[in-house]
């Protein structure tokens, strides 16, 4: 007699995991709901990795292990979607904690909103906040964002989504493809591809997840997850957005004449977005001539002709910039977006 599927395949590459492994692993065991097979996937490890992968498969039906010679993160996820067997995929990582009503909820939600197709959910920091500050902020702003339109909205900041804690449909999968490898954040790649196709996410606002912060955590360590790496991808993703949703009878504006921000801008035009100024709050920067093009102050934009693309430094400028824009009548998504 076959076996019917689960309703949930949750998907773990692991590599020289053999530290955090069994802590992740217990997590999704004990979780209230059952339904589910467990794909882990040794990426190759040269530690206890994988004879800690066969204990559990042979203790629990539910766990399904595989191993692949080493080759990265995106391709050990993508071998562990080619296995599995439900239409709802939950991913997890080896050195993180999944809070036992998590599969509970996310199913639930999945199955009341045929509409979503990505599924998020907040999470606990799991790093020291005093040494891990930055990271530690980047938690808290991927927490405020819940909604379908405040995920899409800002996508071109920052990975909205933490991304073990997200859940998908499988035939997202099927239709778009899973995840990108190269010199490339290959989660925040998905979601930007996802979303530029029509899918939409969401998160729950319950913490159920434990993101940890390890000091061998690929986004501080892999080259993938360089910023220089982070801009080149996004930035295709970005112009086909600003495509879309600007009138190519408005100008589009660079908010932030810095070298930083001019830098980015550049990859901008280089995607076939026509740059008509920059945009500073600095007195020692207005009037200047940068590449061809005159910095000028915020008064400058107007509503009916112009767009603001903004490149600016860290959360605090952006919080700041958000403040002005709202009093005097911007909105997001429509007057200008957040890029940096």
């Amino acid at each position: 007699m076959n076996t019917p599927p689960p309703t949930v395949s949750v998907v773990m590459p692991v590599y020289n995991g053999a530290t955090t492994l069994a802590t992740a692993v217990d997590s999704i065991l004990a979780q209230t709901f059952t339904d589910f097979e467990l794909i882990l996937v040794d990426d190759g490890s040269t530690d206890f990795t994988l004879e800690i992968i066969k204990g559990y498969v042979a203790q629990d039906e539910r766990v399904r292990g595989f191993t692949i010679p080493h080759s990265g993160v995106a391709t050990a996820a993508n071998a562990g979607l080619s296995k599995v067997r439900a239409r709802l995929i939950a991913r997890m990582d080896a050195d993180d904690y999944s809070m036992p009503e998590r599969l509970a909820q996310q199913v639930a939600f999945m199955y009341g909103h045929k509409e979503i197709g990505i599924l998020g959910t907040c999470v606990e920091f799991g790093g020291n906040r005093k040494t891990a500050g930055g990271y530690a902020r980047y938690v808290d702003w991927t927490n405020t964002l819940l909604t379908s339109d405040e995920i899409s909205l800002r996508r071109f900041q920052e990975a909205p989504l933490a991304h073990p804690s997200t859940m998908y449909r499988t035939e997202l999968v099927e239709r778009f493809g899973g995840y990108k490898t190269g010199n490339l954040p290959e989660d925040y790649e998905l979601w930007l591809r996802w979303m530029s196709l029509g899918v939409k996410a969401c998160k729950l606002p319950e913490k159920l997840l434990i993101w940890n912060d390890p000091p061998n955590r690929l986004s501080r360590t892999g080259e993938q997850c360089s910023t220089e790496n982070f801009y080149k991808m996004k930035t295709p993703y970005l112009a086909d957005w600003l495509h879309s949703n600007v009138s190519p009878e408005k100008n589009i504006y660079i908010l932030g004449a810095g070298k930083t921000s001019r830098q980015r801008a550049l990859l901008l035009e280089k995607s076939g977005v026509v740059i008509a100024g920059w945009i500073d709050v600095d007195p020692k920067k207005i009037g200047n001539i940068v590449h061809g093009r005159k910095v000028t102050g915020r008064e400058t934009l107007e509503k009916e002709s112009s767009f603001a693309v903004a490149y600016l430094a860290g959360h605090d400028a952006n919080d700041q910039l958000e403040e002005f824009m709202s009093t005097n009548g911007y909105t997001l998504g429509k007057d200008h977006i957040l890029a940096s």
